[in-house]
């Protein structure tokens, strides 16, 4: 097996990571997503609580902002959001929008639409990531933390007949 250099190790962490959107130079959220969901991160203005957000999570759309103000953020998320299962709060003084994905394994591009979308690069580590998540839960008795793919990693949704409701049912 081929040793990874520090740089691809680098890059390989980041890209699986947090992403940034940035507009103006400044980070207006950071974002990271797994098998399940996708997780917003916002730095809100000092001294804002709970109690001042005015926040909306609909199966296509995101609003985000302070109440009796115009939205900071009102925008289309990349796909389809189960909003029962889905939720907010306030974590170490960061906002922490968690995002439940309806279509479980599907390989988001951005959080939001028109916000960047990620590099192939970073598609591939995602895929990856997505896909050891996907082998781990219908195998949970393997270890897959040294896996790895040569090439391409496949969809963790349609991979060899896509997700299962059930992975025990598989067996």
């Amino acid at each position: 097996m081929q040793e990874e250099s520090p740089e691809v190790r680098k890059l390989t962490e980041k890209a699986r990571g947090r992403q940034q959107f940035i507009f103006d130079g400044r980070t207006v959220y950071e974002w990271e997503q797994n098998l399940d969901e996708t997780h917003i991160y916002i730095q809100p203005p000092p001294g804002v609580t709970k109690h001042a957000l005015d926040i909306k999570i609909e199966p296509r759309h995101l609003r985000v902002g302070l109440k009796g103000n115009p939205p900071f953020l009102n925008e289309e998320v990349f796909s389809l959001v189960e909003t029962d299962s889905s939720f907010w709060m306030i974590e170490d003084g960061e906002l922490h929008i968690q995002l439940q994905k309806v279509h479980k394994g599907e390989t988001w591009h951005s959080a939001l639409k028109g916000h960047g979308q990620l590099d192939m690069f970073s598609e591939q580590e995602i895929n990856k990531k997505l896909m050891l998540e996907r082998f781990q839960e219908e195998h949970p008795g393997f270890d897959f933390s040294g896996a790895s793919f040569s090439g391409q990693a496949p969809s963790a949704r349609t991979f060899m007949g896509g997700i299962h409701a059930d992975p025990q049912s598989l067996t």
